[in-house]
């Protein structure tokens, strides 16, 4: 598993450097519409019911005011709209900027 060896905000960008010499680019308001949270992405009960995350928002204009590492495996970003709650895997923001 790769791991960012530096994270930067840069304008209305998150970039990562990762440590095999890789770097990322993530606008802002793309990574907060992405955050695996329960609150973004919904989460299903014993049933198998969705609870939330049904709801389409315009994240413009939100922008990354800091993030820490959880561990040896996740980023949590702070987003401007007070948003805080999604884990971002090393994994998960990697397939994110496959995506692109």
């Amino acid at each position: 598993m790769k791991k960012p060896a530096n994270i930067q905000l840069i304008g209305q960008e998150i970039g990562i450097a990762w440590d095999d010499g890789t770097e990322s680019f993530y606008p802002c308001d793309a990574l907060r519409a992405a955050s695996p949270s329960a609150e973004t992405q919904g989460e299903r009960d014993i049933l198998g019911q969705k609870h939330g995350g049904d709801h389409v928002r315009n994240f413009n204009g939100v922008t990354v005011v800091g993030w820490q590492y959880v561990g040896n495996y996740a980023v949590r970003f702070d987003f401007s709209d007070g948003h805080r709650t999604g884990l971002y895997s090393f994994d998960y923001l990697q397939a994110l900027a496959e995506q692109k």
